[in-house]
């Protein structure tokens, strides 16, 4: 199959979503009508043990448990006392509690493994004490779309596991990559916010803050506990070879019950809530990989990376120039498709293009996580945009949060140009807890 036919294909793709079909039935209708029209009815006979296999595959059962960990966090009450207990010891920085947003959502990230829950969570809370306060809407906004991208790139992420799923890569490596490159976004993020408030004054408080007791600090510390038991529970036992990523997302969600238990927010409504809105995740999740496996299928019969692959390197880019030119072509992506989509339909023809010229696997997984999450801040189909307006109360113009994330949004670009030319960021972590 040729690169125009490719081309044709992708961009048919794109009309397809523009006129807001479903994703994965775009996918099943492009992989068989193409697979059939390129090599006839016996092509079927091979989607049918790919559909099997993908439905029988273990490392995919991670993903309802982590998307059911992040429920339990939230409907248990434990992320609210958390933002309660980082405000105490944020809120005197340059910035106040706009950096109480990015630290909580980078907190409920390591737990929850979901931008959207976290962006969701984070701004049910925080948004009440941000208006009380007198916080400027762009600012409290543009803090709480970009920290919950966090959620997809601090360990453990539902991200990270389908694209090992997709590139046949080692989720606990990928975990453990995520981490530096999670704590420097977050810290960057905090910068760019002590940064601002001495050029834009961000709030009208009048310093109620400087009157917290040390005290009083030290015991909200307590509602720090229950978040961070469960993420060394299920981070520990993965770099400690005690659980694969599968068996540490089940021991996360005992950890949760435990503390919602000793809430006492365990009942039938409780279970009702948290087990319906993970189903109903875990099932789009599920049906759109395996939509995308179906497509594969057709991809590989009909060697399209290998065509790609060739035609890439008959440009002769180095392999800093090909991922500048895969930031763009992501940017673009990003305005006009949601994340999953773009990993299901890009992965499997650009990890062999960025393979082929030396790139390491599981520091493009990271670079496809960042690429991810500057499309849940770009519109005009940003994910965590349309979430965190729809948590605020104001009635206010959704432009104040797309001017609020844009900031981030360039940091986010930045960040990863300067992972291209230092992977150490990402790969050093990894390549020394596995002894290489």
């Amino acid at each position: 199959m040729g690169v125009g036919s490719v081309f044709v294909g992708f961009f048919g793709m794109m009309g397809l979503l523009l006129m807001s079909f479903p994703i994965a039935v775009i996918m099943v209708v492009l992989g068989v009508i193409g697979g059939v029209m390129l090599f006839g009815w016996p092509l079927l006979n091979s989607m049918g043990p790919v559909i099997w296999g993908v439905q029988n595959e273990n490392i995919l059962t991670a993903i309802p448990l982590f998307i059911l960990l992040g429920e339990l966090l939230l409907r248990s009450g434990i992320a609210d006392r958390m933002y309660g207990a980082l405000a105490l010891w944020l809120s005197r920085l340059p910035g106040g509690l706009l950096h109480t947003n990015i630290g909580c959502c980078s907190l409920f990230a390591a737990t929850s493994g979901s931008s959207v829950a976290t962006a969701a969570t984070v701004g049910t809370v925080a948004l009440p004490n941000l208006k009380a306060r007198g916080y400027g809407s762009r600012q409290a906004l543009g803090s709480l779309a970009a920290g919950g991208t966090l959620g997809i790139l601090i360990p453990p992420s539902v991200n990270l596991l389908i694209y090992g799923s997709l590139a046949n890569e080692s989720i606990g490596q990928l975990f453990i990559a995520g981490i530096i490159p999670g704590i420097l976004l977050t810290l960057l993020f905090m910068v760019y916010i002590a940064a601002e408030s001495f050029v834009i004054p961000v709030s009208a408080e009048t310093g109620e803050e400087l009157t917290i007791q040390l005290s009083e600090k030290i015991a909200g510390l307590k509602h720090l506990v229950p978040p961070a038991i469960i993420f060394a529970v299920v981070m520990g036992s993965i770099y400690f070879g005690i659980a694969t990523p599968t068996e540490s997302a089940a021991l996360g969600v005992v950890a949760a019950l435990a503390f919602a238990a000793r809430e006492g927010k365990l009942s039938l409504e409780f279970f009702d809530n948290c087990f319906r809105q993970t189903a109903k995740t875990t099932g789009m999740i599920l049906l759109i990989i395996t939509a995308a496996f179906m497509l594969n299928v057709t991809l590989a019969l009909g060697g399209i990376a290998q065509t790609m692959t060739e035609w890439v390197a008959s440009f002769d880019l180095s392999p800093a120039m090909l991922l500048m030119a895969l930031i763009v072509f992501y940017l673009f992506l990003g305005m006009f498709m949601d994340v999953l989509s773009m990993q299901v339909l890009t992965i499997p023809v650009a990890l062999p293009i960025v393979t082929a010229v030396g790139i390491d696997p599981i520091w493009f997984g990271i670079f496809i996580v960042l690429m991810c999450e500057l499309g849940m801040i770009t519109p005009p189909v940003g994910m965590n945009l349309y979430v965190v307006q729809g948590v605020r109360t104001d009635g206010g113009p959704f432009r104040d949060v797309v001017m609020g994330a844009i900031p981030y949004a360039l940091i986010m670009v930045l960040f990863t140009i300067l992972l291209i030319f230092v992977p150490e960021i990402v790969t050093w972590l990894p390549e020394t807890m596995s002894g290489r």
